[in-house]
């Protein structure tokens, strides 16, 4: 080995050390401040957790009570948004993976809008549906919170069918192909099946992306601090509690805010951690 080859390597192995050395820095420094902050949720919500979270309403200011109105909207505008976004990107995605073949330019262009869709700020679709389903009728509703959130979930699915169909290998489509079973009856029975964990833990992990989001609540389902009897009016959601009691000057409502805090973070670990342990696991057993 020559003297300049020798200075190259060694050149080489000191950025490759500084690199992983910069790198696991990073993943430290960002998973201090993560830990450190679902350490301080948990261990206050924890304090504030009590029965009457789950049986009471909302309370007036500088009162008790609990969140029961509020997880009982949120509960229903993210199945909500989840029943009008699933079936919409699972067709979707489904197009676009075995439909539009013949149609690059076209497949790519939705492929690049729902990358955008993705990754456009909640608030910014909050304030579409607010321009097209709140103010045209006059009032806020939970409607217009769960088509909001729908708009979170439908890129997710999209994407994921998406990428779950393509990773389907051709000798399925081509053997059932072969027996004569028309294109649309080989998706279903065939690929859908195939593709199945992919799809439901992108809907799951859409489920999870809308449970946390406030800014599309406030401008669509805003708030109520009673149940409210029909979506079609003002929705209260465990969101959008937490961010108006924690701004609040009452003690209480501040309890109550890191309660709501600490169900949905809970909810989401849990929700997050079960999806990437069923897709594993399908993997696993995939791979046997």
């Amino acid at each position: 080995m020559s003297r300049a080859t020798g200075l190259r390597y060694r050149r080489r192995r000191v950025t490759d050390v500084v690199a992983k050395v910069l790198g696991v820095a990073a993943t430290g420094f960002g998973l201090f401040w993560l830990t450190w902050i679902l350490l301080v949720t948990l261990s206050n919500g924890v304090q504030a957790l009590t029965p009457r979270i789950f049986t009471q309403d909302t309370p007036p200011p500088g009162g008790d009570g609990g969140l029961a109105n509020a997880l009982f909207g949120s509960l229903e505008m993210s199945l909500l948004g989840v029943l009008i976004g699933a079936p919409l990107g699972v067709a979707a995605g489904t197009y676009l993976a075995e439909f539009a073949e013949h149609r690059p330019a076209w497949r790519e262009t939705i492929r690049f809008v729902n990358d955008i869709l993705l990754s456009a700020p909640s608030i910014v679709l909050g304030l579409f549906v607010y321009t097209i389903a709140v103010r045209p009728v006059g009032h806020f509703s939970g409607w217009a919170g769960g088509l909001a959130l729908a708009l979170i979930v439908l890129p997710v699915v999209v994407r994921t069918t998406d990428e779950t169909l393509r990773l389907v290998p051709d000798i399925m489509r081509e053997a059932a192909l072969s027996l004569g079973i028309p294109r649309w009856k080989v998706t279903v029975q065939v690929l859908y099946r195939a593709a199945a964990p992919g799809i439901l833990t992108g809907i799951l992990l859409g489920l999870a992306r809308i449970s946390g989001e406030t800014a599309p609540l406030l401008f669509t389902a805003l708030n109520n601090q009673y149940a409210a009897t029909s979506l079609n009016a003002p929705t209260a959601s465990v969101p959008v509690v937490v961010f108006q009691f924690a701004m609040s000057p009452y003690e209480s409502w501040h309890a109550l805010a890191w309660a709501g805090a600490f169900i949905v973070t809970v909810f989401v670990l849990l929700l997050s951690v079960g999806t990437r342990a069923y897709l594993l696991r399908n993997r696993v057993d995939g791979a046997a």
